[in-house]
């Protein structure tokens, strides 16, 4: 499964009036995808497929259109299949141009109904804030010869400095509604007054003007009144109108139910468009197949074109392949971990695919840092009980869970309780220093794996050079080796180890200086820059590697941590549960498995993916590759 699915390269010449039934056939075995490149012969320069894409667009545009006011079932079947040609896509959008003119009266009716009720809408909006004056709001927009009136909102940090500067300038200030941080004030004052100093007092104050709305020259409540009756008459125009517009579109809904299944089976064409190139009566027509689907696809081409093409099949160049898609995982249990993949990239052609990998550690360390059979049991059955919302994403909650509860029975921990189920194994507490040797030999055996995947990817994509010599290549990876063994003090031949001789090994030192002189030379050889920077460069890569291997190793005692701190965060609640009596007992270790649910299993899953994603893909997967999406009926690529 790690091996990723062969594809060939392949060209295709038809006659060009045989491109819809080229297409149909291409679209029924869901196994081409276009490979958009300009054909190498400059004699097809013709793109016979725009016309088709130019009506078939058109079309679909106006069916999309019908749809929003003309509701209707979408086709349960596609079958059977049948050819489009270019006649029969004009005639039908020639006929949903008909249909759209006499529809689009219905779309401006409720147009209309729609600006009538957002302006009563704004209109009360903008009422809301004077509603609690209960006055007519026309005195307050009138200009007159003795008052000056500002309506507005002031912080309410303000209000009592402004209150006295208005006073000094002889204005008074009535505060009619506080909402949130601001006031809402009225100042009235003399017209022989300062205005203009009053502005100045306003603008420090951080006074906003609320400016009174034409139509608003009427009591609130009698114009909210007014607005309700307005609202309500629309809604029931829009209900008469909405029940004339299903009457008279009844007989519609089938056609257009039909319209839809020939744009649907018009859509593999469409989708060819910018692959097509013709010359005259022939088209030239290229992309990628997996190699196992080439007996098929040769087969459904003869039943289609009785034999009037021209099929060429190569292997892929090694400079095209970062063209070649990649085939999906199609396991329905590994795809919501092939989801997860595909955040950090999708696997360029050639690369191992990790999602198997990825699956199997993801779920043996959550399962270890995370294990209790009641909590996991828990975790799977919401994932069952949610599939429906889940979608395909609920087969990752319930391996998730079971692996919890795998890991439970091991430990012996059942929400939280260490002492009703007998551990098949052991609980963490109890060798708290066995939890973290097996965590950095789990941890040693990952970057070892990465590392070996990642010399495979680059020497199976011709890149020797960066499999020996490059980050996590066969020189790094002698490097972390030697590095390990000699932690264990082990030695060439003799078997002395770290515990006993307390040396580092003579044969790992030298492996350990052999392999960093040569990394130092290759990055020296490599370098187009002065002495000294070429040689600061070349130290501080030399220390990144030595200090990187030692971290990133150390990054895996977290899987040993976490699942003593699950054991602890047990006994914590439970020391607290012992303090309550009866019922607040049941109450806290109910609450406690909550709390140990959502917060640990959160973080133990941020720290699972954090290891997947930095300790393991950043080592040996690029992710710069893209998805296989051969064309399919009704949406084009898939």
């Amino acid at each position: 499964m790690l091996k990723p699915t062969p594809m060939k390269h392949i060209r295709l010449l038809v006659l060009t009036d045989d491109l819809p039934r080229a297409s149909l056939a291409l679209a029924e075995t869901q196994c081409f995808h276009p490979d958009r490149r300009e054909p190498e012969s400059e004699r097809f320069a013709t793109l016979p497929g725009r016309p088709f894409h130019e009506i078939h667009t058109q079309a679909q545009s106006r069916l999309d259109k019908i749809a929003r006011l003309i509701p209707f079932e979408p086709p349960a079947s596609l079958e059977p299949a049948r050819v489009i040609d270019q006649a029969e896509l004009a005639r039908l959008n020639d006929w949903l141009g008909q249909l759209w003119d006499e529809t689009s009266s219905y779309e401006e009716d409720f147009r209309q109904l729609d600006d009538q009720a957002h302006l009563i809408h704004e209109q009360q909006a903008a009422l809301e804030n004077f509603s609690h004056l209960n006055i007519d709001l026309g005195m307050l927009r009138a200009k007159t010869r003795f008052l000056h009136i500002h309506v507005g909102l002031v912080p309410r940090e303000n209000l009592r400095q402004l209150e006295g500067a208005v006073a000094l300038a002889g204005y008074i200030l009535h505060v009619y509604l506080e909402r949130g941080d601001n006031t809402h004030v009225v100042i009235v004052g003399p017209a022989d007054a300062k205005d203009a100093g009053l502005a100045s007092v306003l603008a420090a104050a951080g006074f906003q003007a609320i400016p009174i709305p034409e139509g608003l020259d009427r009591e609130p409540t009698e114009l909210q009144r007014d607005f309700e009756t307005r609202l309500a008459a629309i809604a029931e125009e829009r209900a008469q109108l909405t029940e004339t517009l299903q009457r008279w579109s009844e007989c519609y809904h089938e056609p257009l139910r039909e319209a839809q299944r020939t744009l649907r089976l018009a859509d593999p064409l469409v989708s060819l468009d910018e692959s097509l190139r013709s010359r005259g009566y022939l088209t030239h027509l290229a992309g990628w197949v997996p190699a196992h689907t080439v007996a098929a696809l040769r087969e459904r081409l003869d039943a289609a074109l009785a034999g009037t093409y021209d099929l060429s099949i190569r292997d892929p160049l090694p400079e095209e392949r970062p063209l070649v898609p990649t085939v999906p995982v199609k396991s329905r249990l590994l795809a919501p971990f092939a989801l997860l993949v595909n955040q950090y990239g999708i696997p360029s052609y050639g690369e191992v695919d990790p999602t198997p990998l990825f699956a199997l550690t993801f779920l043996f360390m959550f399962g270890s840092m995370f294990g209790d059979v009641g909590q996991g049991a828990v975790i799977a059955l919401a994932a069952w009980t949610l599939r429906g919302k889940l979608g395909r994403f609920w087969p990752f909650g319930l391996m998730a869970g079971g692996s919890s509860v795998l890991f439970g029975f091991l430990y012996g921990s059942l929400f939280g309780y260490e002492h009703v189920l007998p551990a098949l194994w052991m609980n963490p507490l109890s060798d708290p220093l066995l939890m973290l040797r097996l965590a950095l030999i789990w941890g040693v055996f990952f970057i070892v794996v990465a590392c070996l995947l990642a010399i495979y990817n680059r020497w199976a994509v011709g890149q020797w050079r960066e499999a020996l010599f490059g980050h996590h290549g066969v020189v790094n990876l002698v490097f972390y080796l030697a590095l390990i063994a000699g932690g264990l003090g082990l030695s060439a031949g003799t078997g002395e180890g770290f515990g006993t001789s307390g040396g580092f090994g003579t044969v790992p030192a030298l492996l350990v200086a052999g392999s960093l002189a040569a990394l130092a030379w290759h990055s020296w050889l490599h370098q187009q820059a002065p002495v000294g920077e070429k040689i600061l460069v070349v130290v501080i890569e030399t220390l990144e590697t030595l200090i990187g291997y030692v971290s990133n190793t150390l990054s895996f005692l977290r899987v040993a941590a976490f699942s003593l701190n699950h054991v602890a965060l047990s006994i914590a609640v439970f020391t607290l549960a012992d303090m309550m009596g009866a019922f607040g007992h049941v109450v806290t270790v109910v609450l406690g498995n909550v709390f140990v649910l959502v917060l640990e299993g959160g973080i133990v899953m941020i720290q699972v993916m954090r290891l997947q994603y930095y300790e393991g893909f950043s080592r040996y997967f690029s992710g710069d590759g893209h998805a296989f999406r051969p064309i399919r009926f009704g949406r084009g690529p898939a």
